[in-house]
């Protein structure tokens, strides 16, 4: 199990780190589209709510247990960002493990998600509900909850603002900004692209707020496929280095055995030639 999960990690992490770019540089298109457009463009998913009254939460985890603290960190940290909140919180599963929160947060929606690798199609549906959900108002506020990919003995549980769409978002969520580029675009990254902004002029067909219509609920796609792959490949990365545990456990475990084995017939033995002994010593 440890090297199917190796295989797998290897793939996963490939992707993840293909898409990670993209994902990055599509919050600077947006950036320069809102920018260059001025105030006279607008979107909905744009909008930011002055309360919170509901909030819609998709939370990713894996459909299998074997993985070490995956599924309990995420969970666990999904539990402390809603604990205390006045506003409800609606769960849209992806993957079984996530139906643990059913008791303690509504379930609006279940999705079916793949142990293998995944493409942009198992997020549409996603993307579609909590999209149509801001924009009619049903929800004020979309999160995003995933494990994110540091390297291969370190993933980190994290919850992401996805609408409305902002750079620093509130009750310790994740918006636009990070400290490093790795999650989102850097500070410094925002100021460098500021720089080139004021030396830069864009032309957009047919017009600006025809491109932000387009663009923004892409951009929301486009990071929920993010968090998935990161995702996928932090759950086979924490079930290699689980299963490479069990194994090492394992052959602990049967080198003790052994030991205890070979003690036992080694005193079986003994007790065998003593009896012979003591036999013949009987008869002479």
């Amino acid at each position: 199990m440890e090297m199917v999960a190796a295989a797998k990690m290897r793939k996963a992490v490939e992707a993840a780190l293909a898409t990670r770019t993209y994902a990055n540089l599509s919050w600077e298109t947006l950036m320069n589209v809102s920018r260059s457009g001025g105030a006279s463009i607008s979107h909905p998913l744009l909008e930011v709510r002055p309360e919170v009254k509901r909030q819609a939460l998709v939370l990713i985890t894996s459909n299998r247990g074997l993985c070490g603290g995956f599924n309990t960190a995420l969970i666990a940290e999904v539990r402390r960002m809603t604990k205390g909140l006045e506003a409800a919180t609606d769960l849209i599963l992806l993957g079984r493990k996530g139906e643990s929160l059913a008791s303690t947060l509504t379930v609006t929606g279940s999705f079916p998600k793949s142990d293998g690798m995944v493409d942009s199609t198992t997020v549409q549906p996603i993307a579609r509900l909590v999209i149509d959900g801001y924009a009619n108002k049903t929800y004020d506020r979309v999160l995003v909850a995933y494990t994110d990919f540091i390297n291969a003995v370190k993933q980190s549980p994290r919850v992401r603002q996805l609408l409305p769409i902002v750079t620093e978002a509130s009750d310790g969520s994740l918006g636009l900004l990070d400290k490093d580029d790795r999650v989102g675009l850097s500070q410094d990254f925002i100021a460098q692209k500021e720089r080139e902004h004021a030396s830069h002029e864009y032309v957009f067909e047919p017009n600006p707020q025809e491109v932000l219509n387009s663009l923004v609920p892409r951009l929301v796609e486009v990071q929920l496929f993010q968090a998935v792959l990161e995702s996928t490949a932090s759950e086979h990365s924490a079930r290699m280095a689980a299963m490479h545990q069990a194994t090492k456990a394992a052959s602990d475990l049967v080198e003790e055995l052994t030991l205890f084995y070979n003690k036992a017939r080694q005193a079986s033995i003994t007790a065998e030639i003593a009896e012979i002994t003591a036999g013949v010593a009987a008869l002479e």
